[in-house]
């Protein structure tokens, strides 16, 4: 991690285009859940073509700034450096994130996931703002996904974990609590969000979770205090 940066991994959505229909889908989900409290939301279409993938990407910021919601860009740091995106998400096949930093900056946001304790080991963490660790539960949005870790595991990885965290793979209201209650400082959704006839009241119900968990004590006490300075 390089500096102090602001932002709010607790509902972190990540946009599926065959989910939403297509870009103007991703674009109007995108708007709909940071207007119901989505706090950061990525952009990943791995079947797009690059120009797809820089239209797109231009329209969700656009909708997401007045938000102050900011929108990362899944491995393609062109594409985030073109429209000035919050920053990137890479995975291990990816580019490396010291390099991946180099070309960003000091300022942007990046993201990496990992699955495993050694992974988590070899982290380079000056060079990263926040860590997804999973899949924890079972996922189809995702077919390149690691296997499945489980609670149990996240939560150790959790607690060793050096950066803040947000917890990856098959995650919707009805499974969010024990994973805050295990530690994690954020969720990220997908289908749990995306394709849902009520995109508002899908957005309510994560959201509602999250702070019932705020109310009930239930929350890792170290939440507050580990992101400050990170959450704004």
């Amino acid at each position: 991690m390089i500096g102090m940066k602001s932002f709010d991994l607790s509902l972190y959505l990540v946009l599926d285009p065959d989910l939403c229909g297509g870009p103007q889908g991703m674009v109007e989900t995108a708007r709909v859940a940071a207007q119901h409290g989505a706090s950061m939301v990525q952009l990943r279409a791995p079947k797009w073509k690059k120009r797809q993938w820089l239209e797109t990407a231009a329209a969700l910021k656009m909708v997401l700034d007045p938000f102050g919601v900011p929108l990362i860009i899944n491995d393609h740091i062109d594409v985030a450096l073109a429209v000035d995106a919050a920053g990137v998400h890479v995975g291990q096949s990816d580019l490396p994130v010291t390099v991946v930093r180099r070309l960003i900056g000091p300022r942007k946001l990046l993201g990496l996931s990992v699955s495993n304790a050694v992974q988590l080991a070899d982290v380079p963490h000056e060079w990263v703002d926040y860590l997804g660790i999973g899949p924890v539960y079972p996922t189809g949005t995702k077919l390149d996904a690691a296997a499945v870790i489980g609670l149990p595991l996240f939560g150790e990885l959790v607690k060793v974990a050096p950066l803040p965290v947000v917890a990856i793979g098959g995650i919707h209201a009805g499974n969010c609590a024990p994973l805050f209650a295990a530690g994690t400082h954020g969720v990220a959704v997908v289908s749990a969000i995306c394709g849902q006839n009520d995109l508002a009241l899908a957005t309510k119900n994560i959201l509602d979770e999250i702070r019932r968990m705020r109310v009930s004590g239930l929350m890792n006490p170290d939440y507050p205090d580990f992101c400050a300075g990170w959450i704004g």
